[in-house]
């Protein structure tokens, strides 16, 4: 299905490293961060549209990490649009 979402990793002026934990729920992965060794996983805000990745145990429950706008593309297409792009070299 190719389906990806890009959160925000900052939260109360610390940032985290989101890292799959192994476990899925719904068919989703469940994330966990290295810092609190917190479990993250998306839940869909009915009042906002929205879809933040929430804290569902750990030093961070219940706070929401925001999903930030991102763009499916091919790699063609983006430096074609975006010719200033730098990356790293595997």
């Amino acid at each position: 299905m190719g389906l990806g979402v890009v959160y925000t990793r900052t939260i109360q002026d610390s940032v985290l490293t989101l890292s799959a934990s192994g476990w899925t729920y719904n068919n989703v992965f469940v994330l966990y961060d290295y810092q609190t060794e917190s479990l993250w996983y998306p839940m869909t805000d009915q009042v906002n549209f929205t879809t933040p990745l929430v804290c569902v145990s750990g030093f961070f429950a219940d706070e929401k990490l925001a999903e930030i706008p991102s763009t499916k593309t091919i790699w063609q297409a983006w430096k074609s649009s975006q010719p200033n792009t730098k990356f790293m070299k595997p």
